[in-house]
């Protein structure tokens, strides 16, 4: 069997733009040669095109999903929308057991999330339409806790979250603003659980940095230097805590970074630091992990003939192998939202750069992903090998332009490698990206974008 390789740059995508354009910027010679010699076709990875509404700009997570699928699948965030539309949201059993319980104790009802209008991970109309769903029910005791994003985001869009918050909490008059977490600490992914920690103690026990109200706490965040993603977990004045029979709503619909939390908050066997699991009823908007101890508000779609299990069906050995960052986006999200692998799939995992933000290691483990990628092609193992290189999409979110022009050029000398062994082995490459996001970083690093 001659191989087949699939390799998704992973957040590069094209633009006319060149200023701020790491992709356009970057000396590729090899993949400008491939281009000359065979062509490409453009891909549209954003709005409808990969089931999301109008306008809302692709990620990765969207845009494994339609690759896998090699359709068009409605994603979460459009169905949780549909829902909201047709008043279904509202008498959904997850939160009407979550809004019970709080009646039936007398107790408070947490409402938390990502704070932000971009879709990748949550949306403020969903939000909105949580309190909404308070107020129908008369709920006294409504505690939010703001996640701020400044990744998907800009930097520094809190305060302006924060302003359409409290006009919709006023408008409605219900909740209070209990905690101000930064992304950083509340959705780590990465298994770096000491920042779960800071922000499951915020959470739960309310320990952390102290503030009177989320303004302040923004305010002196910005005087600490930190930007949106990275706040330090920060209490607000009279929250006390999650107390034991209070429920909890988790607005987030992505799944991979919402799993760390959420395991810690409901999780009878859980290695990730010491920790008493809260006492509390767990609404999650989607099931973020396989056999979660929670309700779940939106049931995954049933996503049949994704490439992996064609592959199978055919009986064709396959390889997934990623880095951690995006191990979840080449395993469970190209196999159709399925944890397990198919019969006949392999997976290798890098383990990501240790490093606080990824433009100190450029490359990250694209150079040791294409050896491996490399040595099991000579070995002639499998039939296909599926690969993610995370480098543009993770160096264009910290939005240094010099390190994402380093990151491209490193990704071109990984590819030429790959094609040429491949070439020999009269076998083809796919190269394809999901998203985009490196190729439009700002203009100087004043105005870095780091968002997609």
């Amino acid at each position: 069997m001659k191989p087949g390789v699939l390799i998704i740059l992973d957040g590069i995508g094209l633009t006319k733009q060149k200023k701020g354009n790491a992709f356009a910027l970057a000396k590729t010679p090899f993949l400008d040669s491939i281009t000359r010699e065979y062509g490409k076709i453009v891909l549209k990875a954003s709005g409808t095109s990969v089931g999301l509404p109008k306008g809302f700009m692709g990620n990765s997570e969207v845009g494994h999903i339609a690759l896998g699928a090699g359709r068009t699948v409605l994603e979460a965030m459009e169905r949780i929308n549909q829902s909201i539309q047709n008043k279904s949201f509202f008498c959904n059993p997850a939160f009407l057991k979550a809004i019970q319980n709080c009646k039936k104790n007398n107790s408070s009802l947490h409402v938390m999330g990502l704070v932000s209008d971009k879709g990748v991970h949550s949306t403020t109309k969903h939000l909105f339409a949580l309190l909404e769903l308070c107020k129908q029910h008369q709920l006294k005791k409504v505690w939010i806790h703001f996640f701020t994003d400044g990744r998907d985001s800009k930097p520094k869009q809190a305060l302006e979250y924060l302003k359409t918050l409290e006009r919709e909490m006023r408008k409605k008059k219900i909740g209070k603003i209990g905690t101000v977490i930064g992304r950083f600490f509340a959705m780590d992914r990465d298994k770096r659980w000491n920042r779960t920690q800071k922000a499951f103690e915020c959470l739960v026990h309310a320990k952390g940095l102290k503030a009177q109200n989320a303004r302040q706490a923004i305010q002196n965040a910005y005087k600490r230097k930190e930007t949106d993603e990275f706040f330090s977990p920060t209490v607000l004045s009279g929250f006390e805590g999650i107390q034991k029979n209070d429920s909890v709503i988790f607005f987030n619909f992505r799944l991979d970074r919402q799993r760390q939390l959420t395991q810690a908050m409901v999780e009878k066997k859980f290695s990730g630091f010491k920790r008493k699991r809260p006492e509390i009823v767990f609404a999650a908007f989607c099931p973020y992990y396989d056999s979660m101890n929670a309700t779940v508000a939106f049931t995954e779609p049933n996503i049949k003939n994704s490439l992996g299990e064609v592959l199978s069906k055919k009986k064709w050995k396959q390889l997934r192998i990623a880095e951690t960052e995006k191990y979840a986006h080449a395993t469970y999200f190209f196999n159709g939202e399925n944890e397990k692998p198919f019969k006949g799939e392999k997976r290798k995992l890098f383990a990501s750069p240790k490093v606080k933000t990824y433009e100190k290691t450029p490359l990250m483990r694209t150079p040791a992903i294409t050896k491996h990628i490399l040595t099991v092609l000579r070995q002639k193992k499998f039939d296909a090998i599926i690969a993610n290189f995370a480098n543009g999409d993770m160096i264009g979110h910290t939005g240094n332009l010099k390190s994402a022009i380093k990151a491209v050029q490193g990704i071109d000398r990984c590819l030429s490698q790959i094609v040429s062994l491949v070439l020999c082995q009269k076998g083809f490459v796919i190269i394809t990206a999901d998203h985009g996001n490196c190729e439009s970083m700002g203009i100087s690093f004043q105005k870095r974008e780091k968002n997609h």
